[in-house]
């Protein structure tokens, strides 16, 4: 267990924005930040950081809370793993007690697919550094490629030993159980044996955005026909290759700080640019370039320069994945190096500032350097030069930004010399086929589909004006609790000619005191449970601490109120992420008597139930008669109190207080 002392010094100390900062690119928006939802896979930013509030909130996923809650949702941490990570970031020293073997016993499946590719990591590292055969072998190997000490340390780079079981024999032995030894495929288990997977490997463990370690990728040393050269650990509950790149715990800060991210093929090439100072560098790791790895940048920056080899398996490779990092509405260059030359060779034989020349002299926007390769083999070829202009124009139609599309096709036309009509004429007829193909699709889908019974469209939902207003008052709590406001009340008092009229009754309090003075009167109960809770623990809050802060109230929270909390109190901000002010559309602003605010909400609240109850009531008189003349008389008694609070209402709204 983490003691309490450790866990609230985390909380002050770690920032909400430079924790997500270190995930997400954020941009200055007020007095907050916002950026793409990192939960879902959007292309306008729904997600915002109140440095203020110390709280952030993802309108596209729902989700919120403060940094600790960002941490586990991302990274799928627990509690405890949380605290433990920001820890580590702000150099915090935490105390706990040791976990016992039930406790290691109790962790989850995915939990202990970690603590082995931990122990994994761990044990190759000093496999390499420890022992005659790592240092014969694969520190050797390591040193030939041009690293320093630091940078293996750096990346954890590690060793295998030449032998079947050397690695899952010592893991056993150190308690770790073989079931989640064949989950991480760090072992291979077959009906008689079982055996290393990377024997004779060097090793590069793959770190998730965190540093969790998610898998390896293992470099056979020894010249062997029947074994590949590279291997990855296999698909598990951690690792999915399509969803990583390696590299990217160590490139993120450096990307969003530069705006750009350099992408490379293999490992090596990574490390080696790492080291010479180009940091901003992540691989896809020999496999194919995918969406989910595109997002994965496009968090931290909408900028990629594609970094290829100079042989022709390099530039292809390249090719194919322009287009889809286009079609994220990402900008893209492209930059090869010398024939016979890798990022990883050019690298090593250049220091920072040669290297850092060559990408700024060499980067071509993806036009440019699809349209010079491409001509290039048309070699004057009137049909191979149309089949080049028809190529760049589909990559152009991958872009969704219009402006950019018309962009590309003036650059186009300039490039190429060929009129924009005609470009923009191909453009009309590749974007008509992919409508036409997408209809085609949902015809067969309905063909498909003809016998199956058609559901209705759901109705609009009503709004629930309960549940708005008791939210709202929530929020006046949150924002208001603590302020003395005066408060008029209006009561009836009989004037000089007989007649019944409202005067006001000034009464100076807290907001909380006032809200919950009135709310006891009348005898309502919130009918949202999240919000009856939250309501009890603020007005507990707010009498024990005159000192209250959102910030600490919400670390105290549960995940599911914590969620509840932020949204209530980023709602406001909401507004700010869709640029409105830019557009010249003003929201309306918050009422700025909060006493008047209060007491409006109050008496809305107060209205809305007792037409609730007058409807109930009616439904009894229809049920027991018309002879139910003490429900008739309720009904005329909360008919004449809801005119009185009626009056008051339109005096709230109408009037200054």
């Amino acid at each position: 267990m983490i003691s309490k002392s450790s866990i609230e010094q985390v909380f002050e100390t770690a920032r909400v924005e430079e924790v997500i900062g270190d995930f997400v690119q954020l941009k200055k928006s007020g007095s907050n930040f916002k950026g793409l939802s990192p939960f879902s896979d959007e292309r306008s930013p729904s997600f915002m950081v109140s440095p203020v509030k110390q709280i952030w909130k993802d309108f596209s996923s729902g989700k919120g809370g403060n940094a600790v809650t960002f941490i586990m949702e991302h990274e799928h941490f627990t509690y405890p793993e949380a605290i433990k990570y920001l820890a580590k970031k702000y150099n915090i020293d935490i105390e706990e007690t040791e976990q016992t073997d039930e406790q290691k016993q109790e962790a989850d499946e995915r939990e202990s697919l970690y603590l082995v590719n931990e122990y994994a990591k761990q044990y190759f590292e000093r496999i390499l550094f420890k022992t005659d055969q790592g240092q014969a072998i694969g520190l050797s190997y390591f040193k030939e490629r041009g690293f320093t000490n630091e940078t293996i340390k750096q990346f954890n780079l590690g060793y295998s030993l030449d032998e079947w079981q050397g690695f899952t024999d010592e893991a056993l032995k150190q308690g770790y159980q073989i079931e989640f030894l064949e989950k991480t495929g760090l072992t291979i288990v077959k009906p008689d044996k079982k055996f290393d997977r990377f024997k004779g490997r060097v090793m590069f463990p793959i770190h998730s955005m965190s540093g969790r370690i998610l898998g390896f990728g293992g470099r056979i040393l020894k010249v062997d026909k029947k074994a590949a050269k590279y291997m990855n650990s296999p698909e598990s509950e951690v690792y999915h290759k399509s969803k990583i790149l390696y590299g990217i715990f160590h490139a993120k800060q450096s990307i969003a700080k530069e705006d750009n991210c350099y992408l490379v093929e293999g490992y090596t090439d990574v490390i080696q640019f790492h080291q010479t100072g180009i940091k901003n560098t992540v691989a896809s790791s020999g496999t194919a370039l995918t969406p989910e790895q595109i997002r994965l940048v496009n968090r931290l920056t909408n900028n990629i320069t594609v970094l290829f080899d100079g042989d022709a398996a390099g530039i292809r490779a390249s090719i194919r994945g322009i287009d889809l990092i286009l079609e994220q509405g990402m900008n893209v260059k492209v930059c090869g190096f010398p024939e016979g030359e890798d990022p990883d060779s050019f690298a090593k034989q250049n220091t920072l500032e040669e290297l850092t020349t060559y990408l700024k002299d060499h980067s071509k926007d993806f036009i440019q350097f699809k349209a010079s390769l491409l001509v290039k083999e048309a070699n004057n070829d009137p049909i191979k030069k149309a089949e080049t202009i028809r190529d760049i124009v589909n990559s152009i139609s991958k872009i969704p930004d219009q402006i950019k599309k018309e962009i590309y096709i003036q650059e186009c036309s300039r490039i190429m010399d060929i009129s924009e009509d005609v470009l923009f004429t191909t453009l009309a007829q590749i974007n008509k086929k992919g409508v036409q193909e997408a209809n085609k699709s949902n015809r067969n889908d309905q063909k498909q589909n003809a016998f199956q019974v058609v559901k209705s469209e759901p109705k609009a939902q009503k709004v629930d004006l309960q549940y708005e207003l008791e939210r709202k008052i929530i929020e006046i709590l949150l924002l208001y609790g603590t302020e003395i406001e005066d408060f008029e009340d209006l009561v009836l008092k009989e004037s000089e000619n007989g007649e019944l009229q409202l005067e006001p009754v000034i009464q100076n309090a807290k907001v909380f005191e006032k809200i919950y003075l009135d709310l006891q009167e009348d005898e309502m109960q919130f009918s949202n449970a999240n919000f009856k809770t939250l309501y009890q623990i603020i007005i507990d809050t707010l009498n024990q601490e005159p000192e209250f802060s959102t910030r600490n109230f919400v670390n105290k929270l549960d995940q599911e109120l914590a969620n509840d909390v932020t949204t209530i109190l980023m709602n406001d901000e909401r507004y700010a992420l869709h640029d409105w002010e830019r557009n010249h559309i003003i929201p309306k602003e918050k009422q700025h008597s909060i006493a008047q605010l209060v007491t409006q909400t109050i008496l809305t609240l107060r209205c809305y139930l007792i037409d609730k109850k007058v409807s109930e009531y009616q439904n009894d008189t229809l049920r027991e008669g018309a002879n139910s003349r003490s429900i008739l008389e309720d009904v005329k008694d909360y008919l004449g109190l809801k005119m009185l609070l009626s009056r008051k209402l339109g005096k709230v709204v109408g009037g200054k207080i």
